[in-house]
């Protein structure tokens, strides 16, 4: 009989900003924590919490740190939750907290930690509720940060998804460090889709000073994007249109021109 985990630790994605967008699961979660770990701003994003419990604030760009920290204080026989906005299986901490699971297997070193992920609403899908269902057909996500990987590995990516005639989501699209891979990002899909393809610029999604347009792809200037906004590109047949009461919506159609929706949808 294995021995028992002397502590426990859950990944738990926060959303993409509003509380009501947090799952139940995750809202438990962080309620029965002792510990609470991750980015600053992520944290405040938790809002008030508990006599019980202690938060540990890490600065960003410090993934591979914090998880570890997160792993020993739940080997020390804590209840620690570690935060990402929106999903953390995506562009987050679940991967950074399993990579150092991996690392460390052999030395057994988190052996008799229980580790869990409790899922939440990402940004793209955050996104697409405000606008419509431009996700409503195949869909690929693209982080354009080359921190962690090389942008010739990304620009075969987004040349890829763009000839396939994907719906494209665009996250960490542009940012001080990286004033110029957006503009590349958008010429390499340009090859691929017309100008007046539908494009969806959300900004702080779920959060304080919220935005939505609708572009197309010619009309979107970079001067207007930064870290906190995700782009929408659509595929070749993702529709606009503004309604009676002049609301802007953008969906993609669950069937290609030849193709009729089964019965058994």
């Amino acid at each position: 009989m294995s021995d028992p985990a002397l502590g426990r630790l859950a990944v738990v994605g926060l959303g993409p900003g509003d509380e009501a967008w947090r799952t139940p699961e995750a809202t438990a979660r962080l309620a029965s924590a002792t510990d609470l770990v991750g980015y600053g701003p992520y944290l405040r994003q938790i809002g008030e919490i508990g006599d019980h419990q202690t938060s540990h604030p890490f600065p960003n760009r410090k993934e591979a740190v914090r998880a570890a920290f997160a792993l020993d204080l739940a080997a020390s026989g804590r209840d620690v939750a570690i935060v990402s906005s929106g999903d953390p299986g995506i562009f987050a901490m679940a991967t950074a907290v399993v990579e150092e699971m991996h690392r460390e297997n052999a030395s057994g070193r988190w052996a008799r930690v229980s580790v869990t992920v409790v899922p939440g609403v990402t940004a793209a899908t955050a996104a697409a509720a405000r606008i419509g269902a431009p996700l409503g057909h195949d869909l690929c996500l693209i982080s354009l940060s080359d921190v962690l990987k090389p942008w010739d590995v990304i620009e075969r990516r987004i040349e890829a998804a763009a000839s396939a005639d994907f719906v494209i989501g665009l996250y960490n699209p542009l940012s001080r460090h990286r004033p110029w891979q957006l503009q590349r990002a958008l010429d390499l899909i340009g090859h691929h889709r017309s100008a007046d393809t539908p494009v969806v610029e959300a900004h702080n999604v779920g959060r304080t000073g919220e935005s939505i347009r609708t572009l197309t792809l010619g009309q979107v200037n970079p001067a207007s994007v930064d870290m906190r906004t995700l782009l929408i590109v659509g595929s070749s047949t993702t529709q606009q249109f503004t309604d009676e009461a002049g609301r802007s919506w953008v969906y993609t159609p669950r069937s290609y021109a030849g193709k009729l929706p089964s019965s058994e949808d």
